[in-house]
Order: structure tokens, then C-alpha cells, then sequence
């Protein structure tokens, strides 16, 4: 670093160009989407009236999109979006929407037919950018964590407005999935891979779906429709950490019981 501060103009140059080769330009894409949040948070505002409360949460949704995808794609050493990435994005869109409007309204006085509805076409997308991922041939690590941050996001804000209708009990689904992310820091043998499990994939699928079941208010018993819910989601984690558990190398297992 000495050397570099005292050979003058032309190192300089030449070390700025060395890392503009070594690190991928990352497109300014994201952040254009975020400003594609605060339109959609201004035309909700203008539909179904949005407070302070509700800006301030759904800007800051997108800001930490734009953060999170940014720091992701320098990470990941990638320079442009995919066409399911944009996909992602726009599920993103409808997410930060729903929870300016639960955020807003506090559980009260919420437009049920809205946020049931950007939640629904959400859910629905979840299927289309895997879609566009295997047909495009464009499936990435990062587009697969993307996904999956938008989906667990959505399922967090969901908990918490049906929460508000049926007990503080049902944060439990939300909360879940941060949770185990919070115990494998402590426990690395949680990070260790799972086996594919087409039961996984069906019982992370339809925590969406009745969660904004119960959300609709269409149904009569929306306290057993986010029962069932929890059930299966308490039994997925619980098949997972048990395999994860008997299946830990002997060097990390040593360390299960600290």
C-alpha cells in the first residue's frame, strides 16, 4: 500500500483498472426497481389511502430489496439480471405493497380485497419465475436465495396481519424459517444440505395459501385454516433437524450439544 501511495498518477490508474477487470460492473437495475416501489406504494396511496406509517415501512422494504440484491450480485459476481430475477422483482413489488398496508393499518381497518389480492397474484408468480428460470436455462444460487428471501418475507407479513385476527400464535409461521436461520449460526451442523423433498416443496407452497385464505375472511374457521398451517410447517422443520441431526459428521456432532 506504501508503494502504491507514492508512485503517483499512473499506478493509480492502472490499479483502478485492474479492479474495474477483476469485478464485474453491476447493472443499476435494482435500484431502478426500488423506484418502481415507491410509484406502486404512491398508487396505493392513491387507491386505498396510505399513511406515513405504511411509506415508511414499504420504502424501507425497498431499500433493503435494493441493498440485498446489490450486495448479491457483486457477491455472486453478476453483472446484469436474468428474466427470472425481473420475475422475482415484481413479486417483490406486490410484497413491499402488502406490507406498507399491513404495516399502516396495524391489523385494523386493513383493505382485505387489496392485500389479499397483491398477495394471491405474489403467490402466483412464485410458480411463473421457476418457470422462466428452467425454460430460459437462466437458474442461478442467486436468483434461487432471491426467491426464496421474497417468499419467506411475504409468509412473515401474512403471520403478522392474520396474527392481529386470530392469535399472536400464528407469528410462529413467519417466525419460523428466521428462526432455524438464527440457530445454525450457532449450530453449523443446521447448514448442512438437505436432501430434495418434493414434501418440503408442497408444505412451503401452501403456507402462502392459507395463510391468505385466512386473511380473506372468507372462510369460517380461519384460526384452523392457520392451525393446519403450522402443523405442517412444525412437522417439515421437524423431519429436516432430525435428519440434519443423525446425519451431522462426527466432527460438527461433537459440537450439537454445546
Amino acid at each position: 500500500m506504501t508503494t502504491l501511495q507514492h508512485t503517483g498518477r499512473s499506478a493509480a490508474v492502472t490499479r483502478g483498472s485492474r479492479t474495474a477487470q477483476a469485478v464485474p460492473r453491476v447493472s443499476p437495475e435494482p435500484g431502478m426497481w426500488a423506484g418502481a416501489q415507491a410509484g406502486l406504494l404512491a398508487v396505493v396511496t392513491a387507491t386505498a389511502g396510505l399513511g406515513a406509517l405504511g411509506w415508511a415501512a414499504g420504502l424501507a422494504y425497498g431499500f433493503a430489496t435494493w441493498a440485498f440484491l446489490g450486495y448479491g450480485m457483486q457477491r455472486h459476481r453478476v453483472a446484469a439480471l436474468g428474466p427470472a430475477d425481473r420475475v422475482t422483482l415484481a413479486r417483490g413489488l406486490l410484497v413491499g405493497a402488502v406490507t406498507a398496508l399491513v404495516a399502516d393499518r396495524a391489523g385494523q381497518d386493513v383493505p382485505v380485497g387489496l392485500v389479499v389480492t397483491l398477495a394471491a397474484v405474489a403467490l402466483s408468480l412464485d410458480w411463473v419465475d421457476g418457470q422462466v428460470a428452467r425454460r430460459t436455462g437462466t437458474s442461478t444460487a442467486l436468483g434461487a436465495r432471491f426467491d426464496m428471501e421474497v417468499d419467506a418475507f411475504l409468509i412473515l407479513v401474512l403471520s403478522a396481519y392474520v396474527a392481529v385476527q386470530v392469535g399472536p400464535w400464528v407469528l410462529a409461521i413467519g417466525l419460523m424459517r428466521y428462526v432455524f436461520v438464527a440457530a445454525s449460526w450457532r449450530w453449523r451442523w443446521l447448514n448442512a444440505p438437505l436432501p430434495a423433498s418434493y414434501a418440503r416443496k408442497v408444505v412451503a407452497a401452501v403456507q402462502g395459501i392459507f395463510l391468505v385464505v385466512a386473511a380473506s375472511g372468507l372462510v369460517p374457521f380461519a384460526a384452523v385454516v392457520a392451525g393446519l398451517a403450522l402443523v405442517s410447517l412444525v412437522w417439515s422443520f421437524g423431519r429436516d433437524v432430525l435428519w440434519l441431526w443423525r446425519n451431522a459428521p462426527a466432527a460438527v456432532g461433537g459440537s450439537r450439544h454445546a
